[in-house]
């Protein structure tokens, strides 16, 4: 099975998911990934445009569950990312969800509500940035109004549990 993460691009689904203490027989399935992080430039020019294959992946694979691997692909996609860009406060708060998906994913509930609490922090920033003239960029598309709406309402929950990764996790549709 892959995932179409472009039209252009159809990239596999990792042969598992990788969790830290849970899968210590098995390494992540690095092979994969390398093939999504291999379509990153090493830096993007003014923006990280919306529709690119890497960018597109490591969303689908958190809203797939595959939370570990998300946050390799989207750490690449951040690491290219301009300098003080929207693009780059975005990244960092897709990342921490996946991270916080992993944790709950872990049965680690306080560092869940920490990491989605954080990235709520970073989309209330971008919420604050102005945008420039609207573009193809990650963030100019993003439904960051619906996503800040999605952790707040996790983070009021008195508990995260483990299978609330479900609803919070689909960066994609939010």
């Amino acid at each position: 099975m892959s995932i179409s993460s472009s039209s252009a691009v159809n990239l596999p689904l990792p042969g598992w998911a990788y969790v830290p203490g849970e899968t210590a027989d098995a390494e992540a399935d690095h092979e994969t990934l390398w093939q999504a992080k291999a379509l990153v430039p090493s830096r993007f020019r003014d923006f990280v445009p919306a529709r690119h294959p890497a960018l597109r992946y490591g969303i689908a694979l958190n809203d797939a569950g595959y939370f570990w691997e998300s946050q390799e692909v989207l750490q690449a996609v951040w690491a290219a990312a301009p300098q003080g860009g929207r693009e780059r406060i975005l990244l960092r708060a897709c990342i921490q969800i996946a991270s916080a998906n992993l944790k709950l994913r872990m049965q680690k509930p306080r560092a869940a509500t920490r990491l989605l609490g954080e990235a709520l922090a970073e989309v209330d920033a971008l919420g604050a940035r102005k945008a420039t003239a609207a573009g193809d960029g990650f963030a100019d598309s993003f439904p960051t109004a619906a996503l800040a709406a999605l952790l707040q309402a996790k983070l009021a929950q008195t508990t995260l549990s483990k299978a609330d990764w479900v609803a919070i996790g689909s960066i994609g549709r939010a």
